[in-house]
């Protein structure tokens, strides 16, 4: 009768630590920041005359944006939706993938 070996080499399910979520979290924040900066952009540099020309104009912080209200009530100069969705998205995913991958290295510490 044969008696199966002991397996001293880590297969590819034990946990190394949290490398990967450390991966997604900073992957997830550099996304973060290039929708930032496409926002900062478009409000600082593309629609920085738009005040001049303008008889209403809305700012936002966060995202950064500019933009202008005609009387007929349409709106120039505000950001894509998409990089809106990406802005939060992004940061969501940084936050929350941040804090799991700081849980995980502390419990992984700790044993």
């Amino acid at each position: 009768m044969t008696q199966p070996t002991p397996s001293a080499a880590p297969t590819a399910a034990s946990p190394a630590g949290p490398k990967h979520l450390w991966g997604i979290a900073t992957a997830s924040f550099v996304v973060f920041l290039a929708a930032w900066a496409l926002s900062w952009i478009k409000a600082y540099a593309v629609n920085d005359d738009l005040p001049n020309a303008c008889g209403e104009v809305r700012r936002q912080v966060f995202p950064p944006e500019v933009t202008c209200v005609s009387a007929s009530g349409a709106v120039t100069g505000a950001n894509a939706g998409w990089i809106e969705v990406l802005f939060f998205a992004s940061f969501a995913v940084a936050v929350l993938f941040g804090t799991l991958a700081l849980a995980v290295a502390m419990a992984v510490r700790r044993k």
